[in-house]
């Protein structure tokens, strides 16, 4: 089976890129197989499945979702009803990014629109929770995306006031559970813009869910708490919203908060409040607001939002080194992705690094210049590099590569 990329950060969800041959020099003119200009704003990451890669956009005014094949011709689109556009400069209404299990195709907006697209775009199902359950209550555009979890489809919804994380049936889009998330929390602090992670505890199938100044486990069965740990926020300040989600490695979660001052480490599992038994570390020297760390092999790999990069032993949470790639007036928004030894690197002004890291240091490649805004997160599968930026999706490589 071809290499698949089904959800927002690859097929775990960890930001890792299987192994591949990828590049490290391009620009819109060099390296690119194909371009294929967007009907719409989105700052969501491309999914891919096989022969098909899916992309959501706003088309003519409305929620929208596109599938390509792999030489950049379109295969289908289809309009889900009226789009409510994104209000901060880099936001869209179609931040969450579209996942896919190679039977149909989950999208979400910031509408509260939840859909299931067939793979040859027809709509399987179709409904709303801003409708059902209340409406959007939060200061900026809805970002986090949805994840398949215990085989249902699973979204966090974590704002000001009432939050809640609900399971819909893939098969016709019912509630299979919805369970409270509400934690008593200053102004703003409640608000959360992260993905669910969904990894493997002690041998079980658990959500992590990071936001109201907690981590969270719960059972992807019924939504029922099985843990949860706080601290992050110990003067219980307001305007304490978080962006990036936690990462995972060797059993840690990695979680920055505090508006790029803090980051922990956790150690995931047990039951009950395990604040005083798993917080590991914590640093209050550095952190990321919008990129969400990536992990491997015991290290945590954290991009500030300037562009900074520091090296962690993920239980200790000490540097092992660091360094920086050259600074700009930008800043990063778009989550970091490894591939190999490559860490691609994404920036609001459309430079894309390319920075080698090794168990000593890091060596920045290459900063590519795409020409356009980019947030989303680069997408290396199969010997090339998708690039989602404002205006086009990319598909670079090499003709050996391709």
């Amino acid at each position: 089976m071809a290499a698949n990329w089904p959800q927002w950060r690859g097929p775990e969800g960890t930001s890792l890129a299987l192994p591949g041959t990828y590049p490290t020099r391009f620009s819109p003119s060099e390296n690119v197989l194909w371009k294929m200009k967007l009907p719409g704003v989105g700052s969501s990451t491309p999914a891919v499945w096989e022969d098909r890669i899916f992309v959501t956009c706003g088309i003519e005014g409305e929620d929208g979702a596109l599938a390509l094949d792999w030489a950049g011709k379109e295969i289908w689109r289809v309009k889900l009803g009226p789009e409510r556009a994104g209000k901060h400069k880099n936001g869209s209404g179609s931040n969450p990014s579209p996942i896919t299990d190679g039977k149909s195709v989950i999208v979400y907006y910031k509408s509260g629109t939840v859909a299931s697209l067939a793979l040859d775009g027809k709509v399987n199902w179709q409904t709303n929770l801003q409708k059902r359950f209340g409406e959007d209550t939060l200061w900026w555009d809805l970002g986090t995306s949805p994840v398949f979890a215990g085989g249902l489809i699973v979204i966090a919804v974590m704002q000001e006031g009432a939050s809640y994380v609900v399971a819909l049936d893939p098969t016709n889009g019912e509630v299979a559970w919805k369970v409270d998330r509400t934690f008593p929390v200053q102004k703003e602090s409640g608000q959360s813009y992260t993905t669910p992670c969904v990894t493997r505890i002690d041998g079980r199938e658990t959500l992590v869910i990071w936001g109201a100044d907690k981590l969270t486990g719960h059972d992807p069965a019924d939504g029922r708490l099985l843990w949860t740990c706080g601290g992050f926020n110990p003067e219980d300040k307001p305007m304490w919203r978080v962006i990036a989600s936690p990462a995972m490695v060797d059993g840690v979660a990695v979680v920055p908060y505090g508006r790029t001052k803090f980051t922990a480490g956790v150690k995931l599992g047990g039951s009950g409040d395990i604040t005083s038994s798993a917080r590991l570390w914590e640093r209050n020297d550095l952190g990321s607001d919008c990129p969400t760390p990536v992990g491997r092999d015991g290290r945590v790999y954290l991009l500030s939002d300037r562009g900074q990069i520091h090296c962690l032993d993920a239980r200790t949470g000490r540097d092992l080194w660091s360094g920086a790639i050259p600074r700009s007036s930008a800043n990063y928004y778009a989550s970091p992705i490894l591939a190999g030894d490559l860490l691609y690197c994404s920036r609001e002004d459309g430079s894309v690094a390319v920075v080698r890291v090794s168990d000593t240091g890091m060596e920045v490649l290459s900063q590519n210049e795409m020409g356009e805004r980019i947030v989303a997160a680069p997408v290396p599968i199969r010997d090339r590099l998708l690039i989602r930026g404002v205006d086009h999706l990319f598909c670079l490589g090499t003709k050996q590569g391709s």
